[in-house]
């Protein structure tokens, strides 16, 4: 079925000749069409322009949104949704002025989401999770990643992993699922690192690769929890099932984790908030997104990922939600782009480049999601009537949100 929506008083991020990314001063520019139309036939894009142009498309349905802007779905390139419960009496533990760290000496942090996960039933874990992927698809999210990596156990690995596998099967929402065993050391293991790497490599690998249950793999690079060497070890092994890295760096420490995820062809690598210049540096020229999550930094009180430095340095960067329990119990990707407008001093531009043609690169969806062009998926939010969309980071804590469409369906 054919839908003409006519009198778009601004359509956002069009492209006729669609980009992998934008880099640098690229960044800066959206292109937009304003008094347009836009049309879509059942999933996909058909076509664009201004209303000035409007041909004869014999829709079965026109739909008036003078007033309101339309622009792509956000992608949330980086999300740990599926998990069991809440860690707020860190939240209150972290006020009471403990650091991340010192919750995790003392059981808490992601352990204590572990133990949650692996008491939990694997129809209870999908049920507390749709809820959660329901509530940010009205939030504007029309792709997602979802790690796995509170299970930290064979079997809840890939409980983890299955609920994503069902998730993905029964929401319109496209659906990346990364292999994150190497999130934090378990406390059996305590003393035997190598073991435990050896299980998820020997053990689980091959049941994620005869199952089809992970497109990525990622790694905790981090002090404290797995070394460049722990890294460059699972990345290695994951690449033999065709597994792409996507690895955590740079959160605390900078340890040389950026340097291995570009040896290793990262597709991304997140977090950064701790950036040296020889980081920046190592990524120019490279096919690998850097991903920050601004409100990751927000929650914890950590610094902001320096995205003035990088894109001044001509690098691309993406922005996620990292919507997990313990340091980001959050998707909203609307109030990802306003932190990144107001901490990190990103403008309204780079900031909705980087939520959607950047970050559906750094889930391998830049062909079908990101941005309006024709061939795409029809995922777009249609706004509330609003002066311009930098109105859309300048309401921090609202939603500009009347519509979401995802693969042309009405959310």
């Amino acid at each position: 079925m054919k839908t003409l929506f006519i009198n778009i008083k601004e359509l956002i991020q069009v492209e006729n000749k669609p980009k992998a990314f934008v880099s640098g001063k690229e960044m800066s520019t959206l292109p937009t069409l304003k008094n347009a139309y836009l049309l879509i036939e059942n999933s996909i894009i058909k076509d664009f322009g201004e209303m000035q142009f409007l041909k004869e498309f014999n829709a079965a349905k026109t739909v008036d949104v003078k007033g309101k802007m339309i622009l792509p779905t956000w992608c949330d390139s980086h999300t740990h949704i599926v998990f069991s419960g809440n860690r707020e009496q860190e939240f209150v533990d972290r006020i009471k002025g403990l650091s991340y760290e010192e919750i995790a000496a003392k059981g808490g942090g992601i352990l204590n989401s572990a133990k949650q996960l692996q008491n939990t039933s694997e129809e209870d874990l999908y049920k507390q999770s749709a809820k959660r992927l329901e509530e940010v698809m009205k939030l504007g999210t029309g792709a997602i990643e979802i790690k796995s990596g509170y299970g930290l156990t064979k079997e809840a690995e890939l409980k983890m992993l299955r609920v994503i596998k069902k998730l993905d099967a029964n929401y319109p929402i496209t659906i990346k699922a990364t292999f994150l065993g190497a999130h934090a050391l378990p406390r059996t293991f305590k003393t035997n690192k190598s073991a435990y790497l050896d299980m998820v490599i020997n053990e689980i690998l091959p049941i994620i690769a005869k199952e089809n249950l992970a497109d990525f793999i990622d790694v905790f690079c981090e002090t404290n929890y797995f070394s460049v060497d722990d890294t460059e070890r699972i990345l290695k092994a994951g690449s033999k099932y065709g597994l792409i890295p996507k690895i955590h760096v740079n959160q605390f420490t900078a340890i040389g984790g950026v340097q291995a995820g570009i040896k290793y062809n990262a597709l991304s690598v997140d977090h950064l908030e701790a950036m040296r210049p020889q980081d920046i540096e190592a990524l120019k020229n490279t096919k690998t997104m850097p991903v920050a999550l601004p409100s990751c930094s927000y929650f914890l009180g950590i610094p902001y990922t320096p995205a003035r430095k990088m894109i001044d340095a001509g690098l691309p960067l993406a922005l996620a939600s990292d919507y997990n329990p313990g340091s980001t119990p959050s998707g909203n990707m609307n109030f990802v782009i306003s932190t990144a407008c107001i901490k990190m001093k990103m403008t309204p531009e780079e900031a909705i480049n980087a939520a959607t043609i950047n970050a559906a690169y750094a889930m391998g969806l830049n062909k079908t999601h990101g941005s309006i062009s024709i061939g795409k998926k029809a995922n777009f939010i249609i706004t509330k009537e609003i002066p311009s969309y930098g109105f859309i980071p300048y309401s921090f804590g609202n939603h500009q949100i009347e519509k979401v469409f995802i693969e042309g369906l009405e959310i």
